[in-house]
C-alpha cells in the first residue's frame, strides 16, 4: 500500500507539576537550543496513552494487549477459565511450557523467590514458585486466548504436544498474528527471539518545554493528627521538586506499518482499513488527551492541550520541535502560549513549502483560546477533539484504498 505518515503536534501547558521524575525524583529535563527544558519522556506519554484505551473505553478489552513478566500466571487464568477440570498448577505448567514453545523464551522462578525456598523449608512462609520471564511481554487478548486453547488440547501431554513440529509451529502462529492495537502501534520486542519482535508503527518524542526551566523544591511539612497541644511540630517534613511548562508534544504513525502489523480486517467481511481506521483514530484521541499521572494527587495538574496540529503526508515523518530550537521569551503578561504559536504557525508554512508535498498533505489544526489564534490558518479547523479524529480517521481510510 502507500507510505502514509501521520504526525500529531501539541502545544501543552502544565501547571506546577512533577509529570514525569528521574532516579533523584527531580522533574526530567534536557538541553536544547543551549538552555535547559522540561522533559516529559516517550516512555512516560506511551504509557498515559496505552492506559487512556482502556480508561476512556476507545477500544474493546480484546482490542488491547498486556505487558507483563507474570505472562504464564495470565495465561493459566484463561487456561483454567476455559476448562474449569484443570488445577491451578496444572494450569501454570501448561502455560509455562506454551509460552517457551511459541516465543523461545525461557521462564524461570526469580532469584528472590527461589531463596524464599529456604524460609518455607524452615517453616516460616510459603516460597512462591510462579515461573516469570526474563523482561516484560506484550501479548494480546487475542494471542492468550489462543494460546490458551492450543495449551488445553495438549493437556494430556504438553511436552510431547509440543514436540510435534506442527503443533509447535501453531504456537509460533498464534503468538505472531491477531497483534492487539497497543502492540501494533508501540511494537514488541523479545531478544530471546528476534522472528517475534513486532517493528513499532508509532513513534512518539520526548516532549520538551518551549522555554527555559528551571526546577524548583517546595518544602512541605505534615501534622500529626493526633498530636496534642503539648506536642508541637510537624509530624513529618520533606521537600518535592517541580515545574511548570508549556511543553511541545508529538508523535508520528506510519499507517502503512500500523496495517502490516494488524494484519487483514479482523472479519472475513470487513475491509482491511476498518481496524487501521479504528486505531488510528484511537491514538490520536488517546495521544491528545492523556496525561501521566507522576504526583498528581500533589499538584492536580489537570490541563489539555491548547493546541493540536494534525497532518497526514506521504513524504516522511516531519517534527517541527526546531521552531523552539530559540527558546520563547515570556511578554510581560502573555505567558509563553502566544508566542509559541506564533512560531507554529510561522514555522509549518516554511518547512512544508520547502520539504512537503503540498497536493498530497492534509492539515488539521484544533485550538484553545485567543493565544492560539495564529494556527487558525495552518490547516482545516476541527471545533471539537471528536470532530478531528473523525476526520482523520476517514482521510486515514480514503487513503488507503487509493490503489499504490
Amino acid at each position: 500500500m502507500n507510505r502514509i505518515f501521520l504526525d500529531v503536534h501539541a502545544l501543552q501547558t502544565v501547571p506546577p507539576s512533577n509529570l514525569n521524575r528521574d532516579d533523584t525524583g527531580a522533574p526530567k529535563s534536557a538541553v536544547y537550543g543551549g538552555v535547559p527544558r522540561a522533559r516529559v519522556s516517550s516512555q512516560a506519554w506511551k504509557r498515559a496513552t496505552r492506559g487512556y484505551f482502556k480508561d476512556a473505553q476507545l477500544l474493546d478489552p480484546a482490542e488491547l494487549g498486556v505487558r507483563t513478566k507474570k505472562v504464564a500466571e495470565l495465561l493459566a487464568t484463561r487456561i483454567v477459565n476455559r476448562d474449569a477440570s484443570i488445577e491451578e498448577a496444572d494450569a501454570l505448567r501448561l502455560a509455562a511450557a506454551v509460552i517457551e514453545a511459541a516465543t523461545g523464551m525461557k521462564l524461570a522462578v526469580p532469584e528472590r523467590k527461589t531463596r524464599g525456598a529456604k524460609a518455607k523449608a524452615a517453616g516460616e512462609e510459603p516460597a512462591d514458585e510462579t515461573p516469570r520471564s526474563k523482561y516484560l511481554m506484550f501479548l494480546s487478548a487475542r494471542q492468550l486466548d489462543g494460546l490458551a486453547a492450543l495449551a488445553i488440547d495438549g493437556a494430556a501431554d504438553i511436552t510431547a504436544y509440543l514436540k510435534d513440529k506442527d503443533n509447535k509451529a501453531r504456537a509460533k502462529q498464534i503468538a505472531d498474528t491477531g497483534h492487539s492495537v497497543d502492540i501494533a502501534l508501540f511494537g514488541r520486542m523479545v531478544a530471546d527471539s528476534t522472528d517475534f519482535n513486532v517493528d513499532a508503527a508509532c513513534q512518539v518524542a520526548h516532549a520538551i518545554s518551549v522555554h527555559r526551566v528551571e526546577n524548583e523544591s517546595d518544602y512541605f511539612t505534615a501534622v500529626d493528627d493526633e498530636n496534642t497541644d503539648a506536642e508541637s511540630g510537624a509530624g513529618m517534613i520533606g521537600t518535592v521538586d517541580f515545574n511548570s511548562a508549556t511543553l511541545y508534544r508529538y508523535a508520528s504513525v506510519s499507517i502503512h506499518q500500523l496495517a502490516a502489523n494488524l494484519g487483514e480486517g479482523l472479519r472475513e467481511d470487513q475491509a482491511v482499513s476498518t481496524p487501521v481506521r479504528r486505531a488510528v483514530e484511537a491514538f490520536v484521541h488517546a495521544f491528545i488527551a492523556s496525561l501521566p499521572t507522576g504526583k498528581i494527587n500533589t499538584f492536580g495538574h489537570h490541563t489539555l492541550p491548547d493546541a493540536v496540529v494534525v497532518t497526514l503526508r506521504t513524504t516522511r515523518p516531519i517534527s517541527f520541535v526546531a521552531a523552539f530550537e530559540e527558546p520563547v521569551m515570556a511578554e510581560a503578561g502573555s505567558g509563553h502560549l502566544r508566542e509559541a504559536s506564533a512560531r507554529l504557525a510561522a514555522y509549518i508554512p516554511d518547512i512544508e513549502r520547502a520539504y512537503g508535498d503540498e497536493e498530497s498533505t492534509r492539515t488539521w489544526v484544533l485550538r484553545v483560546g485567543s493565544a492560539t489564534d495564529k494556527l487558525a490558518d495552518v490547516g482545516e479547523e476541527a471545533p471539537t477533539l471528536s470532530a478531528l479524529v473523525e476526520a482523520v480517521g476517514g482521510a486515514v481510510a480514503e487513503r488507503m484504498e487509493k490503489p499504490a
